[in-house]
């Protein structure tokens, strides 16, 4: 069966980094567009990144400039990287699988990111 397991949240202060990843298995991943999904505590998720056609990229405008996301087909992963981080990026970072149809696509358990000093 599917399955996206991600990992790499902890709490970091303001202006930190952290790297993201999930890691996919059941399907055979290097044909599927990927996307990360947040959501904060008391709110809806949040779409914040996707990547699709195997190299292109997108960004809430949110996360533009800070994050980038990446994948390894080699190892089954999706990556999201996050520099200077904010206290309002504190929330559970999930991947999901596909990026046009994100919401209707399995998505992880998702990983806790915290942002505060």
């Amino acid at each position: 069966q599917v399955q996206l397991v991600e990992s790499g949240g902890k709490m970091v202060q303001p202006g930190g980094s952290l790297r993201l990843s999930c890691v996919a298995s059941g399907f055979t991943f290097s044909n599927y567009d990927m996307s990360w999904v947040r959501q904060a505590p008391g709110k809806g998720p949040e779409w914040i990144s996707g990547i699709y056609g195997g190299t292109t990229t997108s960004y809430a405008d949110s996360v533009m400039g800070r994050f980038t996301i990446s994948r390894d087909n080699s190892k089954n992963t999706l990556y999201l990287q996050m520099n200077n981080l904010k206290p309002e990026d504190t929330a559970l970072y999930h991947c999901a699988r596909g990026f046009f149809d994100y919401a209707t696509q399995p998505w992880g358990q998702g990983t806790q990111v915290t942002v505060s000093s």
